[in-house]
């Protein structure tokens, strides 16, 4: 994440936060949450408020969140009731540890260029039959909206930026944001799994 987004987020943590608590989900933990072993590990990746990591952990599975910017781990701490690490994708180095990771919204602050090491970092966090839920806003351009840097991608580029890793799509469809006011903006979401080479 750049730093202008990243200031970003830390100036607006908490008008943030509370834009997106009450955002309803429900359609996207429904593709999600039948691919994830029952009361397995779950990662929410670039967590912002929590909402979803709050979700999980009432599901009866085992979070972890992580956001980049300080100010809105603290909160999703809060939120969350546990502790919410300060981390960047780029960061995340872990081996075979989640049943489940969920990045909504977050990993497109990650530099297009970046993104192809960012998708082995998650691969590597996986466990051998995980799923990896992604969503971007949809389109094919890198751009600056309101002080925040986003990488915008259509299913041809994310099956591209797949082809160097062991991850492979199982299902992408487009949805519009469920924000009041926002409902003109498409994302991109993708379900995936690790398809092992023999």
């Amino acid at each position: 994440m750049s730093n202008t987004t990243l200031t970003y987020y830390n100036q607006n943590a908490k008008a943030f936060s509370d834009s997106t608590l009450n955002v309803d989900m429900s359609a996207l933990y429904a593709e999600f949450l039948p691919h994830v072993a029952q009361h397995g590990s779950i990662l929410d990746a670039g967590c912002g408020s929590a909402r979803d990591a709050a979700f999980f952990k009432a599901q009866g599975f085992t979070v972890s969140a992580f956001d980049a910017s300080p100010e809105l781990a603290e909160l999703a701490s809060s939120y969350l009731q546990q502790p919410v690490a300060v981390k960047t994708f780029q960061e995340l180095n872990c081996v075979n540890q989640y049943d489940g990771i969920w990045c909504c919204a977050s990993l497109l602050h990650v530099p297009k260029a970046e993104l192809p090491q960012v998708f082995l970092n998650l691969q590597n966090a996986l466990k051998p039959n995980g799923v990896l839920y992604v969503s971007f806003k949809y389109g094919d351009t890198e751009r600056v909206h309101n002080g925040r840097e986003f990488t915008d991608l259509n299913e041809n580029a994310l099956t591209h930026l797949l082809s160097d890793t062991q991850l492979k799509a199982i299902k992408q469809w487009q949805s519009v944001d469920q924000r009041p006011e926002r409902e003109s903006e498409v994302w991109l979401n993708a379900l995936i799994k690790v398809v092992h080479v023999l």
